[in-house]
């Protein structure tokens, strides 16, 4: 068997795929780092608030609200760490926020509970994210 000659179509089929796929992997990574500032955000300031509001947990709407703020606080801050500009910390902030905010309209006629508000909203927030990072795929695949 021989190996392509240096320059040949051989070699230069394997660039784009090599390509698209160290940015897909730049993609997924962007997305788990996100991931994990959102965390940090959530576990560094949670127990400010704990201290400047007691009792923050018995109310469900103001926990919810602050603990997505929490999240995204962490997100925005290594975002722009990360040398993003404002109007696309803008667009995932509100990402991150949309799933809270429609599940109070059901949480608001006793549909949901507390408890479906806090993890429905956790965990519609990562599709929400996705979209907004796919909807600006080449700002997060470089």
């Amino acid at each position: 068997m021989t190996t392509p000659a240096p320059g040949s179509t051989a070699s230069a089929e394997h660039a784009p795929a090599r390509s698209a796929t160290r940015k897909n992997l730049r993609f997924a990574l962007h997305f788990a780092e996100m991931v994990v500032a959102m965390v940090v955000g959530m576990v560094a300031l949670g127990p400010l608030w704990s201290l400047a509001w007691p009792g923050l947990s018995d109310l469900t709407v103001p926990n919810v609200l602050v603990m997505a703020t929490n999240m995204t606080v962490g997100m925005a801050l290594w975002m722009r760490f990360r040398r993003h500009g404002w109007a696309r910390i803008a667009e995932m902030s509100a990402a991150m926020y949309l799933p809270f905010l429609v599940l109070l309209v059901p949480y608001a006629f006793g549909a949901v509970s507390g408890e479906a508000l806090m993890m429905g909203g956790h965990l519609l927030m990562l599709p929400a994210m996705l979209a907004a990072m796919l909807w600006r795929h080449h700002e997060y695949r470089h």
